[in-house]
């Protein structure tokens, strides 16, 4: 529309100095020229015409016929292909169109997940009445559970998708809690119903015997196929409520997410609570006083479409003219309100701040691409908040930054991110947990960075106790794994907490285990152990003593700061080993012995030595003293040595990056 506009008033004031056929080419007669802007105007009118038949149908609406709902599921169970057939059903996208819509990272497509909530209105006729739905396609994994309770906040109710064929899983039941909690209303859906392996009985009697719900109202459907996915949006409509608010009170809208446009600067995605926002309206943050004038407000309809206004009980976004350049602006959980309003409004209770639980330090694999992967990492930062960022720097690898993540999947993404979308080459170094430190004076303090852990001399005289994060693991496998699984867990330092069968032949099974070994690919492991067949979710139990200690790589007794880590006591003899034997793998040999050592303060648990290249010092002698011969001998031994004072290792930079490659 507001190119047709554009057009229009340029065509104005061109059309008196030029020919309308010098100005476009296609028309070359008089009448094509007419032909060519009659219809122009009435794709214009048409796409206005459009625009408003969907501002007036929204507009006859009232609040009490406003249903915002999400889907919570396990990963895999099939919540963004419902969300689809959704879509298609309510006529916001064409049948058989683009296939998971709501998934638009490339990595989530890749990887067939989700990992940021996305949103998306959707009209639908009821008993002849419209009605303004509201879904968010919430993630399944534990590591994006921050996502989750924010797209709940904004929520009235859920669809608890369970797959027929696998039942209910850890991550439905930690999910399950979190929207329970909220106090939302939740609806039973059975999904992939088509399925020759589908047992939605067992399914539905699971979710009774587990969440206690009642399950009357349950829907079987199959997202792919499209069977059955009718009757979810009537059962919505039923069960859930509308949103409470009204539009002739002050303005009170929450922020519930962020991210970046390189021309309209940070957009944000809105729930309005009470009173209504439109274009040119000056609001004011309650989190940091900042004030903004309105740009433009609208729906994800499924992408941005502008509206005149947005209502109490609607979710849309807005952004600012001029734009609001810096991410930190947008805190999420914060409350916005009109400027003069700000004594009227009480602000709505902000979200908790996720916090990161995962550390690695990321290092440009060339220093002169430091600066774009500063920019890079600076503009991923804008979509995801709970990301933490700080500058840091290694004698070996240069420049870099210190990231904390919610946990090893969420890393995983980050870095695929930072390669697909920005064309980053970085090393990353292996995941640690922060650790805590409880001095002798009382005071307490939390290291996220291994060179920040105290020395031995500090550690003996200042030092109380050390303590490491714990995780409460819930576990779900078939019983044949028992076994494995349990030798697992005692394996990585666990502690179980109880053991249940939920059926005859699945059980639950719950261990307290070290956050530290959890991320140590633990997850890989269980897969590895159950052919696939067990899910993991974790919560945080608190922190715990432990005995835990710094285990540093030095080469030629110097310490090689990029390669430092906070281990348990026990893995020190095992890991000390593995890190020598790779490390000799990419040194190359020097004119004098290299000496690798792993060790915790002065003691050496792991040594590896790298042979020096030797000149044949007696390749000319033929009959001579063997006197002759050793005093050559001791004259390249002293040789040898004076080198070796003086000479530093040269390691290349490759060898870092090869030593630190998965």
């Amino acid at each position: 529309m507001r190119r047709c506009l554009q057009l229009a008033r340029w065509l104005s004031t061109a059309a008196p100095t030029r020919p309308a056929a010098s100005l476009l080419k296609p028309p070359v007669g008089r009448h094509d020229a007419a032909r060519f802007f009659t219809s122009s105007a009435a794709r214009c009118k048409q796409a206005g015409k459009a625009v408003s038949d969907l501002e007036k149908r929204i507009a006859a609406i009232p609040i009490e016929r406003f249903r915002n709902f999400c889907i919570v599921a396990h990963v895999d169970h099939g919540k963004s292909t419902l969300s689809d057939r959704l879509l298609e059903l309510t006529g916001t996208i064409e049948p058989g169109a683009n296939k998971q819509v709501l998934d638009k990272l490339d990595v989530e497509r890749e990887r067939g997940i989700t990992v940021k909530a996305q949103t998306c209105t959707m009209l639908y006729n009821h008993n002849g009445e419209d009605y303004l739905l509201h879904l968010v396609d919430t993630p399944g994994h534990v590591d994006f559970r921050a996502e989750v309770s924010r797209s709940y906040a904004s929520c009235g109710g859920a669809l608890l998708l369970v797959d027929a064929s696998q039942g209910v899983q850890a991550q439905t039941v930690a999910n399950f809690y979190l929207a329970f909690a909220q106090g939302l209303e939740l609806i039973p859906v059975i999904n992939k119903i088509d399925l020759p392996s589908a047992d939605p009985e067992r399914a539905l009697e699971q979710m009774r015997s587990s969440f206690e719900l009642d399950t009357e109202n349950a829907v079987g459907v199959s997202a792919k196929t499209g069977l059955n996915v009718e009757k979810l949006l009537p059962t919505v409509i039923e069960k859930i409520p509308a949103p409470v608010g009204d539009h002739t009170k002050p303005l009170r809208m929450l922020l519930v997410d962020s991210w970046y446009d390189t021309y309209k600067g940070v957009i944000l995605l809105v729930r309005i609570f009470d009173g209504q926002v439109r274009a040119g309206d000056q609001v004011v943050s309650f989190a940091t006083g900042l004030k903004y004038h309105v740009g433009e407000v609208g729906i994800m309809y499924p992408d941005q479409t502008p509206q005149t206004v947005l209502r109490a009980g609607q979710v849309g976004y807005i952004y600012f003219n001029p734009g609001m350049k810096r991410s930190k602006e947008a805190k999420i959980g914060d409350t916005f309100t009109t400027v003069g309003s700000e004594k009227m409004v009480e602000p709505l209770p902000g979200f908790e701040e996720p916090k990161a639980m995962v550390f690695v330090a990321a290092y440009p694999v060339d220093a002169s691409h430091f600066p774009h992967l500063e920019d890079s990492i600076n503009q991923l930062l804008l979509n995801d908040r709970s990301i933490t960022v700080q500058k840091e720097s290694s004698e070996a690898l240069g420049a870099g930054f210190r990231l904390g993540f919610l946990g090893t999947l969420h890393c995983s993404v980050f870095e695929d991110r930072l390669r697909q979308e920005h064309g980053a080459s970085i090393i990353i170094t292996p995941p640690t947990v922060p650790v805590k430190i409880v001095w002798k004076d009382g005071k307490e303090t939390i290291i996220t960075n291994p060179a920040e852990f105290p020395e031995e001399e500090e550690m003996r005289l200042k030092v109380a106790e050390l303590q490491e994060p714990y995780v409460l693991a819930t576990i779900t496998f078939p019983d044949e794994y028992l076994g494995r699984v349990i030798e697992l867990c005692e394996a990585n330092r666990g502690v179980q907490k109880s053991l249940e069968y939920w059926t005859p032949t699945q059980v639950i099974l719950k261990y307290e285990l070290p956050l530290g070994q959890l991320v140590e690919d633990f997850f890989g492991k269980l897969k590895g152990s159950t052919k696939g067949y067990a899910t993991l979710d974790y919560e945080d139990a608190g922190w715990q003593r432990s005995n835990i200690v710094k285990l540093q790589m030095l080469v030629n007794k110097a310490p090689v700061d990029a390669i430092s880590r906070i281990v348990h006591a026990s893995q020190v003899e095992r890991l000390g080993k593995q890190w020598v034997t790779k490390f000799k793998e990419h040194v190359d040999r020097q004119m004098f012995e290299v000496v690798i050592q792993a060790a915790v303060g002065r003691k050496i648990v792991a040594r590896e030595t790298i042979k020096p290249f030797r000149k044949d010092v007696l390749a000319k002698l033929h009959a001579s003293d063997i006197t002759r011969r050793r005093k050559l001998l001791e004259k390249q031994k002293e040789g040898r040595k004076r080198l070796k004072a003086i000479g530093n290792v040269v390691i290349d930079h490759k060898a870092f990056q090869a030593f630190l490659a998965k």
